[in-house]
């Protein structure tokens, strides 16, 4: 449990598994063997870390709980400037602007897309639509993801596609990238996009559950209700981009963490992740952060209002406030640190 000093928004915070249950895709042992658990179940697919976020269609579900009992939505709403900086907080408010995800894969997802910023607003009464991007923390022997269609695709065969739920020529569309751990993706709104089953990974993406699915037959959902969030298919199908990603482009969406940079410049307007690994001994400046502990063990130190330092492992995934300063970080080990927008 989490102790009652580490709510405030001066000191970094540990932060147990947030699965929302009864997901409508299989998962959850993987994120269970990263953090050293047992699985509490297989549709726990998803680990919603430093959530201010709920699932759509509910109140609470998907925000992370603080031991005060706050959530930590109300606790960064109480003290927006020390939480997220005085800069964020002009520009977002109370709003962290980014959600990180443990994903668990443990069947294929069904293909879908995420709206922009402008349908979100139009279509949805959303602030913001829903870019996101992927690190392959580990994956199975043949496991790949699906992003964009390779071929320019006519509005009426997608629709034609997904009246039939023609999974076969939906998947056969896209392409097909093969994937290991280290691998990272970028998924701008608007592409059409599927996880395979076996892949293990952390999900950097914009603060909102925004997803509509082209193919929802076999899954425990109501695809043409709950798969186009109540807007339906005619609406629903309008933005998705039906043009061809070409090999060039494809290059540019897809890295590797370990490369100069986890994901393209134009991810900056909407998350940052960044890399750190090996016998680390490095100062973070200060800065609403959360991080995720791939491998190895350490420390964190701060020496704000209330310094101290914390313990940290593989596994373990940690808010970090502004309020904290600079966090210095030591110890053998492969570190993630995701960022809101720049």
């Amino acid at each position: 449990m989490l102790n009652s000093a580490s709510v405030a928004p001066t000191s970094p915070i540990a932060l147990p598994a947030n699965q929302p249950a009864d997901r409508f895709y299989l998962g959850g042992a993987r994120i269970a063997a990263f953090r050293g658990a047992a699985a509490e179940g297989d549709h726990v697919p998803e680990d919603w870390v430093a959530s201010t976020t709920t699932v759509a269609g509910f109140d609470d579900i998907g925000l992370t709980h603080l031991d005060d009992g706050r959530t930590l939505r109300a606790a960064i709403a109480a003290d927006p400037s020390a939480w997220l900086g005085p800069e964020h907080a002009g520009r977002f408010g109370a709003d962290p602007a980014l959600l990180v995800k443990l994903l668990d894969a443990g069947e294929r997802l069904p293909v879908h897309v995420h709206p922009d910023d402008e349908f979100a607003r139009q279509h949805l009464s959303c602030r913001t639509g829903k870019t996101e991007s992927w690190i392959i923390l580990a994956a199975e022997p043949g496991a790949q993801v699906y992003l964009g269609f390779h071929d320019e695709v006519d509005p009426a065969q997608l629709a034609s596609w997904v009246s039939q739920q023609d999974r076969e020529a939906m998947l056969s569309a896209l392409h097909s990238i093969p994937v290991s751990p280290g691998d990272t993706v970028y998924v701008p709104a608007g592409l059409p996009h599927a996880i395979g089953a076996g892949t293990f990974l952390l999900e950097l993406q914009q603060a909102a559950d925004l997803s509509l699915l082209l193919e929802y037959s076999g899954f425990a959902v109501d695809g043409p209700r709950d798969g186009t969030l109540g807007i339906g298919f005619d609406a629903a199908l309008r933005c998705v981009r039906h043009d061809a990603v070409s090999t060039a482009e494809l290059d540019q969406l897809c890295g590797r963490w370990d490369g100069t940079r986890i994901f393209p410049a134009a991810a900056d307007e909407f998350f940052r992740a960044e890399r750190i690994a090996g016998d680390v001994d490095t100062v973070l400046a200060a800065g609403f952060s959360v991080l995720a502990v791939v491998a190895g063990s350490g420390g964190l130190s701060w020496t704000g209002a209330d310094a101290g330092s914390l313990d940290v492992r593989a596994g373990s995934t940690i808010a970090v406030p502004f309020g904290a300063g600079p966090v210095r970080v030591r110890g053998e080990l492969e570190l993630l640190r995701c960022q809101p927008p720049r």
